[in-house]
């Protein structure tokens, strides 16, 4: 027998496969901006070898970076396989801005990138080192398939790539082998033993210790039900909710995290009931500036939640399951806004939505890939939401790149059919950084939704100026906060 390697994709993986088109692309992304610091050239630009020397140091670490699709024949699930031709030169990009390396400029840069589809022929991931940024800055924007991380997976790459040190030494890249890949026989075979091993793991389960088993079932039905039940109906189409095309806008801003905990402790709810708040405010305008009654619309967002486990950190792949959340964007009163939010979203840790979320992937993975395509499918034509919005917490301390320091970073969302808008969040040094990917057709005035943004957290603020500190606030002095400011284990 050959000594062959290869990691077969999970069902949630390969979904990402499924929902991806021309129009769809279903990679993760971000822009960060660095101080240029000791990286600077002696002609002013980037010391871009330095940069390429330190990152191929790293890939041990994250050996999907190497490795490509291949699929299972007849079957046609994709497993991962190192790629023999791998060459880091044409995954790390190195670009400049035209003068006077602005901003704006970097925003359509950044929507440009994003809109580009990664080849599958290749390791699906891309970074591009830009320079030029006015203020002696550079930006580094990254591109990801989902299929390979998710939002807590990509904190845990960052920080294989940066370092909370700024003196970090340049270590010296190893020789890398790749290893033997399963011919087409080996990979049909082990699929074939797969599918017929597993019932009897379950039959053998069920002989040992069946009253255990039984209450397992029932437990599971009853959580499956509930999570096909929150989303089973359709939404109400908004303007945000039009066919997509292929081209991007990107836009951001951010928050100062003290802020946020000054709402907390008196007005009340978790980092992420006062970021859905927010949103829920902006869209108010937003759907107001558009000359519609926000009371007479219904609006959902989906929020992936993580599953992950503490030793899953590191790991690469998508541990995920989501909340769908009714935005009360019809209420006027902010501390009424934030309040009906965190009775919903208090609601949603005491459900089994979660758990029923984990078993349908489960399911999915004994039925094969054209079940989930068609499931894929008809879950995108039923729309159960118009938004997504993802919050992931990041390191408080700053990160460096060889020493250039990270001052700001932006994370993008991919967009779904019929969603124009997508809101990803990433707490780090401080601050929260909200990234706004938007359809260009079907959003051409993004920059006035982060001005309402900005203008929706301000009023929150504004209020908690004049509010004595809660009584839940006080309850919680004394308790350490965690990096997401005390809430629910997130968000992906």
């Amino acid at each position: 027998m050959s000594d062959y390697r290869y990691d077969r994709l999970t069902a949630l993986d390969n979904s990402f496969l499924v929902f991806e088109s021309t129009n769809t692309p279903m990679h993760v992304a971000s822009t960060a901006i660095f101080e240029i610091g000791p990286l600077a050239t002696p002609e002013g630009g980037v010391d871009m070898e330095r940069i390429s020397t330190h990152i191929a140091a790293r890939l041990h670490k994250i050996p999907r970076y190497r490795e490509r699709l291949a699929y299972i024949p007849i079957e046609g699930h994709p497993v991962w396989i190192d790629d023999e031709r791998f060459n880091l030169h044409y995954h790390l990009r190195h670009t400049c801005l035209p003068k006077p390396g602005d901003e704006r400029q970097l925003k359509r840069l950044s929507a440009r990138i994003m809109s580009q589809q990664l080849d599958r022929g290749k390791p699906l991931w891309e970074t591009w080192i830009v320079e030029g940024l006015q203020g002696n800055r550079f930006a580094m924007i990254s591109k990801v398939h989902h299929c390979m991380i998710d939002g807590i997976s990509g904190v845990d790459l960052l920080t294989v790539t940066l370092s909370p040190r700024p003196d970090e030494a340049l270590e010296t890249p190893g020789r890398w082998i790749p290893r033997p890949a399963p011919s087409r026989f080996e990979l049909l075979r082990d699929e074939t033993f797969q599918r017929v091993a597993a019932p009897l793991q379950v039959a053998a389960r069920l002989a040992r210790r069946p009253r255990q088993v039984l209450s397992d079932v029932r437990e599971g039905v009853a959580a499956l039900a509930e999570t096909i039940g929150a989303g089973m109906f359709p939404t109400e189409a908004t303007p945000l909710n039009q066919p997509i095309g292929p081209h991007r806008r990107f836009d951001w801003t951010s928050v100062d995290f003290p802020a946020i905990q000054e709402i907390r402790r008196h007005v009340g709810g978790t980092v992420n009931d006062v970021v859905l708040a927010t949103t829920s405010g902006a869209l108010r305008r937003f759907f107001e500036r558009r000359s519609l009654n926000p009371r007479r619309l219904s609006f959902r967002v989906f929020i992936p939640v993580s599953l992950r486990s503490a030793d899953e950190h590191g790991t690469l792949g998508n541990r995920v399951a989501g909340w769908v959340v009714d935005l009360p964007i019809g209420e006027r009163d902010p501390p009424k806004r934030l309040a009906r939010i965190s009775e919903t979203t208090a609601h949603l840790k005491q459900s089994r939505v979660a758990q029923g979320t984990e078993l349908l992937s489960e399911v999915l993975e004994w039925t094969g890939s054209t079940v989930l395509t068609v499931a894929m499918r008809l879950a995108t034509q039923a729309s159960p939401f118009n938004l997504v919005v993802t919050n992931v917490p990041g390191p408080p301390e700053p990160l460096y790149l060889l020493g250039a320091r990270m001052l700001e970073v932006y994370p993008m969302v991919p967009l779904f059919v019929n969603l124009g808008l997508g809101i990803a969040l990433f707490s780090y040094a401080g601050k929260i950084w909200w990234g706004l990917n938007a359809d260009w057709d079907v959003v051409p005035d993004l920059h006035d939704f982060v001005t309402d943004i900005q203008a929706a957290f301000a009023e929150l603020y504004g209020v908690a100026a004049t509010v004595p500190e809660s009584a839940a606030a006080r309850r919680r002095k004394g308790v350490p906060a965690n990096a997401n400011g005390g809430a629910e284990p997130l968000h992906a």
